[in-house]
């Protein structure tokens, strides 16, 4: 049987022999043990300028070696072009070497980034010496497999990459570029069942990227929200790198980019709706609970007044279905919860918003009715017989909120014009800006940090999703609204129920009252049960308020 693999003389072939020294039982037992002694004394890498050398870790990268093993899950923080992926692929290749039936996921951006890494790992390995390596079961480009059952597999970072398998650690490599949407669908679909293992492992490096899942798990683990422990590496931890060098970068790029890619700051989009320094000091929490879609922050509270802003998607699984309840009791309004999903549909999403806004001290509610929303808005109204539901009028092509009360041409919900949109996202900057708005949620904080100009509007960048934020904007363009401020500035549930109570008499009494002078003898007397009308009790009425 040959001892090469494959024809390749630095591997050795699975089944062949080793006869150890003594001396070599003894380093085999030491660099078992102590990862940073492998590291620093057998792997090499190539250099563009010196070629093929041993790799000798700065002391910042032994402390990412200390961290990876004593830690199941880790997030990394680091400058770009500081050897975060070799020192990974260096950490990898000691544990399939020295842990016998242990599988490893390297997951990129793009497949091919993940295998460039496996690349890496595989040139370690071949520098090796044969006295130290296991026999190779397989080696191509997407994977390593050993005869000790240890395993390595490249892939890109996706909901399916990895799904159905079972992995004793995931490195992620620069996950903060990894499109957000992709993002959410990993940690909602693999990443629970990864993490549920009781000694798996989860490695994140990234360079900063915006306010991304990224950026939620750094915050998370500054807050004490999440288990990962955090290594965080400055420019100036690299040596060589000096005040001079800086100079020099930031000549050759720019200060913002130098900020995010050398100072590891989290840096929203350019051409955002809201200003940057804002953006930076807005804040999330953990929701008081999750259940079925719906975060709650604040319960509600006795007295105090609600409205919910309603965005409905299909239910395809492309777009979100999203509302938030919004406490209007008084100055900074807050957002209390919110409900997001991609499946829901349109024929059930009704149901969600009635048990929300009844929960909300029957909240009233804004219904965005551009596409299938009115069909929502119907629903919830005529067969949920919701009647808290603001209505528009138009005039002079412009849309305002009517009473729901006035009949004629008012419609259920509001459909998101250009005004419509224009005004809402000036006064939405102008409530977020001066903190008469506030809203402590991820995905919130998320949109808006990525919702941009394009052309004369706003929306969100590519990849991004803007459904949270145009409930915002539709709250903030109904906040301007004269009927709003009606609504805000004094018990208006006392006159639209007088109001209500004069259309069921207008309706039930449609002769009126005919004075003839003679005082009440001249008062009509209908026989209601005769003409089978049904007039309803005050207790019924009350109830509905």
């Amino acid at each position: 049987m040959p001892d090469i693999y494959l024809g390749n003389k630095n591997l050795k072939s699975a089944g062949v022999p080793i006869e150890f020294t003594q001396e070599q039982v003894l380093e085999y037992v030491k660099v078992a043990r102590d990862s940073e002694y492998f590291v620093n004394e057998y792997v090499k890498i190539v250099s563009v300028d010196e070629g093929l050398i041993p790799f000798g870790t700065w002391d910042f990268q032994n402390e990412m070696l200390d961290v990876f093993e004593a830690n199941r899950f880790s997030l990394c923080k680091l400058p770009r072009q500081v050897g975060k992926t070799t020192t990974v692929g260096a950490y990898l290749l000691w544990k399939i070497l020295f842990t016998d039936q242990y599988s490893i996921a390297v997951l990129a951006n793009k497949r091919s980034q993940a295998i460039e890494i496996l690349g890496r790992i595989q040139l370690m390995y071949e520098h090796l010496p044969k006295w130290m390596q296991q026999g190779i079961l397989e080696w191509n480009k997407g994977s390593i497999k050993l005869e000790n059952g240890s395993e390595i597999i490249a892939s890109s970072t996706s909901s399916s990459a990895i799904r159905g398998t079972s992995q004793n650690l995931i490195y992620l490599d620069e996950f903060a570029f990894v499109p957000n949407n992709i993002q959410e669908e990993f940690f909602t679909s693999v990443f629970p069942t990864i993490s549920s293992g009781k000694s798996s492992k989860v490695i994140i490096t990234s360079t900063p990227n915006g306010m991304n899942m990224f950026y939620k798990l750094w915050v998370d683990s500054e807050e004490n929200r999440n288990d990962y422990e955090r290594v965080e590496i400055h420019w100036s931890d690299v040596p060589g790198r000096d005040e001079e060098w800086r100079e020099e970068t930031i000549r050759a790029t720019s200060e913002e980019q130098f900020r995010q890619e050398f100072e590891c700051e989290f840096l929203g989009s350019t051409n955002t709706l809201i200003h940057a320094t804002k953006l930076r000091a807005l804040t999330f929490r953990t929701p008081l609970y999750e259940k079925n879609n719906f975060k709650c922050y604040h319960e509600p509270e006795p007295d105090r007044s609600y409205v919910i802003v309603v965005d409905t998607s299909r239910g395809l699984g492309l777009d979100y279905s999203a509302f938030i309840v919004f406490d209007i009791t008084e100055y900074p309004y807050r957002g209390v919860g919110k409900y997001r999903s991609k499946d829901i549909s349109p024929l059930l999403y009704p149901d969600v918003i009635y048990n929300a806004a009844r929960k909300y001290n029957d909240a009233f509610v804004l219904v965005e009715i551009n596409d299938i929303g009115e069909q929502v808005a119907n629903i919830l109204y005529n067969d949920f017989e919701y009647e808290n539901i603001f209505r528009t009028s138009q005039k002079g092509g412009i849309q305002y909120i009517t009473s729901g009360f006035s009949g004629g041409r008012a419609q259920l919900g509001v459909r998101t014009s250009k005004t419509v949109k224009r005004i809402g996202c000036s006064v939405l900057k102008d409530v977020v800006e001066q903190d008469k708005l506030i809203f402590e949620d991820y995905e919130y904080v998320n949109e808006l940090c990525n919702f941009v100009q394009v052309k004369e509007s706003f929306q969100a960048e590519q990849g991004f999703h803007d459904d949270i934020v145009m409930c915002t904007v539709l709250f903030s363009w109904l906040i301007r609204q004269d009927y709003f401020k009606d609504l805000t500035n004094k018990d208006l549930r006392k006159k639209l129920y007088a109001d209500n109570q004069q259309m069921i008499e207008d309706d039930v009494l449609p002769f009126g009252f005919i004075d003839d002078g003679s005082g009440d003898d001249g008062i009509i007397d209908i026989d209601v049960d005769r003409l089978g009308w049904s007039l309803p009790s005050s207790d019924t009425i009350s109830d509905k308020w």
